[in-house]
């Protein structure tokens, strides 16, 4: 049986509307990246969880998976803050922490469990990985959130307004970038390219 993939994604589109900047630190080494896949765990109010989906391509995902802790940040769509939100944006989803250090040129502190928070970001929370999910290209963690802090006031970014406001060279770029991911993950997904 064939389904309609364009209704499917069609039906799935806007449901991750913030971008997010994950962080995280192993070994001495910090790195992060920018994903669409995160969201809240838990209904407990009084014990919140967060949950990430990393795809396996990334070193940022091999980190998490051996550290064990990640720091989810929301970005700012405020007038004083978008400047900064968007540099995040492009720092984090310009490059692969393969290439070199990408938190270097970021403003942050050290958080409660060694990660790197984003000063610039709107708000963030902390996290020590309590399970995880194998999806073949991709793992989706789980974490109790151990930190926390509201550093902005104001709005938070949606992808659609971020996308607007990049420039197109490096849309291309991120692009370009995009590529080698996506052939990765079909590969784990489905034993080839496609």
């Amino acid at each position: 049986m064939t389904f309609d993939t364009d209704a499917a994604n069609r039906a799935l589109a806007g449901l991750r509307p913030f971008p997010v900047a994950i962080t995280t630190v192993n070994g001495g080494f910090a790195n992060g990246l920018m994903s669409l896949s995160a969201g809240s765990a838990s209904i407990i109010p009084e014990a919140p969880r967060a949950t990430i989906s990393l795809t396996k391509y990334n070193k940022t995902h091999d980190m998490v998976l051996e550290s064990g802790i990640f720091v989810m940040h929301m970005l700012s769509a405020e007038d004083d803050q978008i400047e900064k939100s968007l540099e995040i944006l492009m720092t984090l989803g310009g490059s692969s922490g393969r290439d070199g250090d990408k938190i270097s040129k970021l403003r942050t502190k050290t958080g409660v469990t060694g990660a790197p928070i984003l000063l610039d970001a709107h708000s963030y929370v902390e996290a020590r990985v309590t399970g995880s999910l194998d999806v073949q290209e991709s793992t989706i963690f789980v974490g109790d959130v151990v930190g926390a802090e509201i550093l902005h006031d104001g709005g938070r970014l949606r992808i659609g307004e971020a996308w607007s406001k990049l420039p197109q060279d490096w849309i291309e770029q991120y692009d370009a970038n995009h590529e080698p991911q996506l052939a990765n993950a079909r590969a784990r997904r489905f034993g080839s390219t496609v």
